[in-house]
């Protein structure tokens, strides 16, 4: 099955791809910024967006989905930006295939292991019975219970849809990400030394790279820099734009 994906632009190709919860459409409005000088493909991960659904959902899955989309488009000489899940997906994807992995753009996740961040937001979701919703705003009110903070409250809510019917459904593949959220925190595997220039973005007030995980980065992905983007925390790429903009233009202008 192949991954539901959206193509903006001319020039070198750049895949980009969203975190847990997220799809392609949360990175539209910087892809359209890349786009004057990259071909972006933007990407929804499997149980996500408006990609196929299935039980299975870890990242060398999500990795095989990703080297098949490359393969049946034909996609070569490629940089992969990747944010949070979709960065260790882009990093699970340098193992196993690096050939024709020109950069890596890591953003805010680093090759380290996680514990379940997400079972507060996973309970807040799972309490919502979207086929018994006669609004949004329901739905934010039965969230807000679970998850106090209204922007991350609107993020989680895109992932409610109409159907056919006019009645609401989850995009997200909710049960298959509950199941498998402990492998979300997977760590790339600590033999495997990724050669690829890559450039790690990470938000000042994010908790998610902390300087004491520079030295393992480093050594796991010798040809690397790490930025850090001061006032910004998880969501570097909506909180602070321009500057995120600014940084990956110029890396991938870079030699």
């Amino acid at each position: 099955m192949t991954l539901n994906h959206h193509i903006l632009g001319q020039g070198p190709p750049i895949i980009i791809l969203h975190g847990l919860f997220g799809s392609l459409d949360n990175w539209m409005s910087m892809a359209k910024s890349l786009s004057d000088n990259s071909t972006v493909y933007l990407v929804d991960l499997r149980n996500h967006g408006q990609s196929f659904h299935d039980p299975q959902f870890n990242y060398k899955i999500m990795a095989d989905d990703l080297g098949r989309l490359v393969n049946s488009l034909g996609i070569t000489d490629y940089t992969i930006l990747g944010h949070s899940m979709g960065g260790k997906v882009a990093m699970f994807h340098a193992i196993k295939d690096p050939r024709g992995i020109e950069k890596l753009i890591i953003v805010d996740i680093a090759p380290k292991k996680y514990p379940v961040y997400h079972q507060t937001i996973l309970d807040g979701l799972s309490s919502i019975n979207p086929e018994a919703l006669s609004s949004r705003n329901q739905a934010d009110e039965l969230l807000y219970n679970f998850v106090p903070e209204s922007g991350i409250r609107n993020f989680l809510l895109k992932n409610l849809k109409r159907n056919t019917e006019g009645s609401f459904e989850w995009k997200i593949n909710l049960s298959a990400i509950r199941k498998h959220i402990h492998c979300i925190g997977e760590a790339l595997p600590a033999h495997e030394l990724i050669q690829i220039p890559t450039l790690f973005i990470r938000g000042g007030l994010s908790e998610y790279i902390r300087k004491e995980d520079f030295g393992a980065i480093h050594k796991q992905f010798s040809r690397s820099t790490i930025y850090t983007i001061p006032k910004s925390g998880h969501w570097v790429h909506a909180e602070a734009p321009l500057e995120f903009y600014n940084m990956v233009h110029k890396f991938l202008q870079s030699e």
